[in-house]
């Protein structure tokens, strides 16, 4: 069904229903951000959405809102309906059994688990089901779950810090602090979104970092995100700070690194996970595929400019965040990436910039690598 044939009403009761969804940015993962309304006739009767894993979905949130007053209704979702029992029972029967006449769907469910089935499901209890309203939107709500339902890989966001001209650290290594407190606070908040934090090991060797998500949108996870480290050689000392945190630490390294230093890092509570080597280092496509296979929807990669362009040449990123500071840094400092073999303009790496917005004193840019230009 095209917009042209959705009503205004439909716009507005979609669109509430994706304000909801938005509400579980911080504390859905690993299921995704999903709204729900229920309306009778022009009145908006029962709101929901999910709040967590493993409690109520957003249709049945609504649905318990609305009370009785469901039977002939019209449900807007932003998400299909799931038709399969999980931690909670299928929502496209709670639907049926509470007597709507029709659901709105923003967009069909790309998990193998649903996939159509809970649309179809409505459609043969004799519900009329409608779809693609606010689809673009609602697609943007949760960019990590609908890439690993999709492709087995997750959302993959880096976030760079620069100067005006581009630098990242100065040439000594000192990156502390390029932007202003405003941008280190935004940089909480994607962090809290994220299932992990991915980092290499020169990043743990020299900065020394927690790698935590601190603030409000942190404190709404039921779990710290993921810390994970990318370490061929097993550098990184068991004494770092990553290590002195709550949550878990993973670091990926070869099958045939020291088996000593592996249970040095064990014995501090990481998990050692041994992967293939490509190019005598570890398989970055690899670690992608690891980390959905551990329900890891969106990962946030903070590192420096060796692993942020290794990854950006195995085009394994998806989006790039750059925050801007006022600043000069001078020639000698560091850059954002480091890639090798680049050396006329034929061979520069396209990008789209989607956003730009200023944040405290800096400016931060949300870029999207273009691999098929």
């Amino acid at each position: 069904m095209t917009s042209l044939n959705f009503s205004p009403a439909d716009f507005v009761h979609m669109s509430r229903a994706l304000q909801l969804a938005k509400r579980g940015v911080y504390s859905t993962d690993p299921n995704p951000r999903v709204g729900c309304v229920i309306v009778q006739g022009e009145e908006c009767v029962g709101e929901g959405w999910h709040i967590r894993a493993g409690e109520g979905h957003a249709e049945v949130n609504a649905l318990r809102d609305a009370g009785e007053n469901v039977k002939g209704a019209t449900a807007y979702v932003t998400l299909e309906p799931c038709s399969h029992f999980g931690r909670t029972s299928p929502c496209s029967q709670a639907l049926i059994e509470a007597g709507v006449a029709r659901v709105v769907v923003a967009m069909a469910d790309p998990n193998p688990l649903v996939a159509g089935e809970g649309i179809q499901q409505l459609k043969n209890a004799g519900i009329r089901v409608d779809s693609g309203l606010l689809e673009q939107q609602a697609e943007a709500l949760n960019p990590g779950y609908l890439k690993r339902m999709r492709t087995g890989q997750p959302w993959v966001r880096c976030k760079l810090a620069m100067s005006l001209d581009g630098r990242t650290a100065m040439a000594s290594g000192e990156s502390q602090w390029i932007t202003s407190a405003a941008a280190r606070e935004d940089v909480h908040r994607l962090r809290a979104r994220s299932g992990a934090i991915l980092t290499g090991s020169g990043t743990v060797t020299s900065d020394n970092p927690s790698m935590t998500a601190r603030g409000e949108e942190a404190a709404q996870r039921s779990e710290p995100p993921l810390r994970a480290v990318v370490d061929s050689e097993l550098k990184i000392s068991p004494q770092s700070a990553i290590f002195r945190e709550q949550g878990m630490v993973r670091v990926f390294t070869l099958a045939d690194c020291a088996p000593n230093r592996q249970k040095a890092l064990q014995d501090v509570g990481a998990e050692v996970v041994m992967l293939p080597a490509r190019d005598s280092r570890v398989n970055l496509t690899a670690v992608m595929h690891e980390l959905a296979e551990s329900q890891i929807n969106e990962v946030m990669v903070e590192a420096g400019a060796g692993l942020a362009g290794a990854l950006l040449q195995a085009k394994l990123l998806d989006e790039i965040i750059i925050y801007m500071a006022p600043k000069l840094m001078g020639d000698s400092a560091r850059g954002l990436f480091q890639l090798p073999g680049l050396e006329t303009m034929a061979q520069s790496v396209p990008l789209h910039i989607d956003d730009v917005r200023k944040v405290g004193v800096d400016w931060r840019f949300t870029i999207r690598p273009d691999y098929e230009a």
